[in-house]
């Protein structure tokens, strides 16, 4: 009964967390808030946490509720940010809030929450969780617009089980119009945006702070320039697959009035490759081979068709998933979709059921790999 059950939710000092907190208020659980710091200070001098835990702070005071913080930037930057670092110096484009959630909200957090005493933890995310089978399964928010189970793929199944999403249930709009009657301070408070530690901060300036780049051509793939430089890079590190802002390369001469597009990045020769072509094959490849996989169902056995979808914001798309014998699979789309980049998570759903998920290791096929099985399921 919620009257028996110690609830520790993540405040964060936005309008999603706190509506989580007051909806299991309202519902008679026994409710307290835990502030995770974990991130240090910005060029400012003043750490922006510091002003989300006075936001968390007041929410709690309305609702009357107490607040515990933790400070977790130690955990956070041996296991987010330099796997972050890594990887951007390895060629690829991360998704820091995608491993945040599995190494700190779902492992560290919960574990000083357990600590505390919670018998179950919650978060602000939009997502829901469905007890009903035999075994628990990670769906889809209601809100489609807001749904965030993309980045809640990664974490374990059993970690999941004890957690809840109050406003997975409820539309964005109305989360809003909730804090607001309930007197909440922060009912107006915009939305984060941008990688959780970086902000609203210039991307480029600071990856910079801690990752050099070499400087390299700038070459055309296809049409009438293809293999020319056109121009000088500072670094590989600071493009992604797909990428059409920030290259710079107005007025090429004997070029379209067309924007750019990043289609490929030569590590061995600090490469990039550009194309003017929006419909360039490196942009719409059908297969992507990724992995470990991590499964929120059983580990299929076999190929089966599901849909997946290979950034937070892109829809979902049919597709045939292949699991192989060393823990990767291949997953092969109906129809291409848009930039495949190592590094990004593709995310596998059965209509709103969240199926398991698998880091971008390249898009294409899989080079001599095995299949765990010859038979499929069409």
């Amino acid at each position: 009964m919620p009257a028996d059950t110690r609830v520790i939710v993540g405040l964060s000092g936005g309008v999603d967390s706190s509506v989580a907190a007051l909806q299991l208020v309202e519902a008679g659980y026994q409710v307290e808030g835990l502030f995770m710091f974990n991130w240090g200070e910005d060029e400012a001098g003043r750490c922006q946490a510091a002003d989300d835990f006075d936001d968390a702070a007041a929410v709690c005071q309305v609702l009357d509720i107490p607040l515990h913080r933790v400070d977790f930037s130690a955990e956070y930057k041996t296991r987010v940010f330099q796997y972050f670092l890594d990887s951007y110096a390895a060629g690829r484009t991360p998704n820091p809030d995608v491993l945040c959630n599995r190494e700190i909200k779902f492992d560290a957090f919960m574990h000083h929450a357990e600590r505390l005493g919670a018998d179950l933890i919650a978060t602000g995310h939009y997502a829901r969780m469905d007890h009903t089978g035999n075994t628990p399964r990670l769906l889809r928010g209601q809100d489609p617009n807001k749904d965030q189970s993309y980045f809640l793929a990664a974490v374990p199944i059993t970690a999941l089980a004890h957690t809840l999403f109050p406003v997975g249930e409820i539309e964005k709009s109305h989360v809003r119009a909730m804090a607001k009657a309930a007197g909440l301070p922060i009912h107006d408070k915009p939305d984060s945006t941008g990688v959780c530690f970086i902000g609203e901060r210039d991307f480029e300036g600071f990856l910079r702070q801690y990752l050099s780049g070499r400087a390299g051509p700038v070459r055309v793939s296809g049409g009438p320039l293809d293999g020319r430089v056109i121009a000088e890079h500072a670094g590989l590190i600071y493009y992604t697959i797909g990428q059409r802002r920030g290259l710079g390369l107005g007025g090429v001469a004997g070029a379209a009035a067309a924007p750019w597009y990043v289609v490929d990045k030569d590590l061995t020769s600090d490469t990039l490759w550009v194309s003017q072509d929006t419909h360039h094959g490196a942009l719409e490849q059908t297969q992507l081979v990724a992995g470990p996989a991590h499964w929120l169902i059983e580990p299929p056995a076999r190929a089966f068709r599901c849909e997946a979808q290979v950034r937070y914001r892109q829809a979902a798309i049919g597709c045939r998933v292949t699991p192989l014998a060393d823990g990767r699979i291949e997953v092969v789309f109906d129809r291409p979709p848009r930039a495949i980049t190592p590094g990004q998570y593709v995310v596998l759903y059965d209509g709103t059921h969240c199926l398991g998920s698998a880091e971008i290791s390249q898009a294409g096929a899989a080079a001599g790999a095995e299949p765990t099985t010859s038979e499929s399921i069409a």
